[in-house]
């Protein structure tokens, strides 16, 4: 029979091998041993191995027992679980911290899902009965037997809820009244404001002359928002664009406006309804606490600090909001002046509408300037390049009288040449030019040889010859006087007289 020696080694026929192989050397070297067939035992299927299996086996039986329920239900039971697995701490920790009031712990969110987890009051004193069976309950039922050990465990929760975010209800509460404060004098004293309203009246009227509007005395604000939707004939522009060019151009010091009111759009994003709900909810928070403190029972332990850390809170807190409340009346006390100073009511009309109108008004006042500037711009680019276009085509004009003109004096064209003198013997200047008495005089004396030369010549020659007289006597009338004594024949004559300009 073989003996096991160790660790999966066994002892045949005097060799030694491990589970699942044999000596090369043994006679059982050739054979197909099963170790599974030949061992009295496998080693997958040992004792302890077995043991082992039997002892999870008892775990997970008792494990099932621990899950059941026997207060809570399955979906709290559940939800329950879920949050206490997220933050992962003991469940006396978390009791500790509650009594403690420790807010290093206790976070905002932490808090407020306790408050909603948490099994009702009924059952937690159920539970809070059920400590010997504490290792049998589920794990959400353990945390209900550890928390039902703290006295007025829901109060001392909503107080501490309170407590961690009254610093955010004070932060947005505050701004939210003092923007509106803000707003409401702002608008009162800007002059730019109050100029650029008698302007709007003023180019209402007079669009509405001759009707039952045309002398009006005031109108609503909500009609600024208005002024968009009046068009001009050509659709191009509004009222609103031509309201804001004569405000631009006549009325430079109306364009501050926009500058002075600073906190209208944090006001127009204010509901007055909602931070009055906000601020009474804090006070009556505050009051629920202070009642609480006075009946409040002594401290269960060393550790339970509720009572001394939120009567020092409720202090600052009671201090906090009369202050805030100050500033909440005088803001309506401001809002109610300013619905006297521009004739509204301000019951009918809420912070929030008349504040939001004009920030609306606003936007659209600054959009309308730019629009303006950039038609000027277009319209202005526009007109230059006109300019330059008429300018060119003044210049490309000159260069090609200039070209012309070049051309004829290069090639000597007697087209322009002939133009001219048409052009002077149609406006007459051609006889209009006077002579000197001594141009006249050679003139005489020239004629007077020519004819005593022209005599001589019809008495030596033909006939034909005097056709030529004529013109020859036209051309010796510019011979100057000595040559023209001297000459003795027509051409000699001709050839001595000067040439006549045109």
């Amino acid at each position: 029979m073989d003996k096991k020696l160790g660790s999966g080694v066994y002892e045949t026929e005097h060799k030694f091998y491990p589970t699942g192989w044999c000596d090369l050397d043994s006679p059982l070297s050739s054979v197909n041993l099963n170790i599974s067939t030949t061992l009295p035992f496998s080693p997958s299927t040992s004792p302890a191995k077995k043991e082992q299996d039997g002892v999870d086996e008892k775990k997970q039986v008792q494990k099932k027992k621990v899950k059941e329920l026997k207060i809570l239900d399955g979906k709290s039971s559940q939800n329950l679980s879920i949050f206490l697995g997220s933050f992962r701490l003991p469940y006396e920790e978390i009791k500790n911290a509650v009594l403690e009031v420790n807010e290093k712990i206790l976070t905002e969110s932490m808090v407020q899902n306790l408050i909603k987890q948490l099994p009702a009051q009924e059952q937690l004193n159920v539970l809070g009965e059920m400590k010997d069976e504490y290792d049998d309950l589920a794990e959400s039922e353990q945390f209900g037997v550890v928390m039902s050990s703290v006295k007025k465990l829901m109060p001392r929760l909503q107080a501490i809820q309170f407590k961690l975010q009254f610093e955010e209800q004070l932060n947005n509460i505050k701004p939210d009244v003092v923007s509106v404060t803000a707003a409401c004098e702002e608008l009162m004293k800007s002059q730019a404001f109050t100029k650029l309203l008698e302007i709007t009246l003023l180019v209402g009227n007079y669009m509405n002359a001759g009707s039952r509007n045309g002398k009006a005395f005031g109108f609503s604000i909500s009609y600024l928002c208005k002024l968009r939707d009046t068009k001009s004939a050509d659709l191009k522009q509004t009222l609103l664009h031509f309201l804001a060019d004569v405000c631009q151009e006549q009325y430079p010091d109306v364009m501050s406006f926009t500058d002075e009111l600073i906190h209208v759009e944090k006001a127009s994003r204010v509901s007055a309804e909602t931070l009055q709900k906000n601020l009474e909810l804090m006070g009556r928070q505050i009051k629920t606490l202070e009642k609480d403190l006075e009946t409040f029972p002594p401290p269960q332990n060393d550790k339970d600090l509720f009572a001394e850390k939120m009567s020092s809170f409720v202090g600052t807190a009671r201090e906090q909001h009369e202050k805030l409340d100050l500033l909440h009346k005088n803001m309506e006390k401001q809002y109610n002046d300013m619905g006297e100073f521009f004739v509204f009511d301000p019951k009918k009309i809420s912070a929030e509408e008349f504040f939001g109108d004009l920030n609306t008004f606003k936007n659209m006042f600054l959009q309308a300037v730019k629009e303006n500037q950039k038609r000027k711009e277009a319209e202005e680019k526009i007109k230059r390049a006109k300019l330059a276009r008429e300018k060119a085509e003044k210049e490309k004009e000159e260069k090609l009288k200039r070209n012309q003109l070049l051309d004829i004096n290069a090639e000597g064209d007697e087209t322009g040449i002939m133009d001219g003198l048409l052009e002077a013997l149609q406006s007459g200047a051609a006889f209009r030019r006077k002579r000197g008495p001594r141009q006249a005089a050679n003139h005489r004396r020239a004629g007077h040889a020519v004819t005593n030369i022209l005599a001589k010549e019809l008495m030596q020659e033909d006939a034909p010859t005097s056709s030529k007289v004529p013109t020859k006597k036209k051309k010796t009338e510019e011979k100057e006087e000595p040559k023209l004594e001297g000459a003795e024949s027509l051409e000699e004559l001709l050839d001595a007289a000067p040439t006549r300009s045109n």
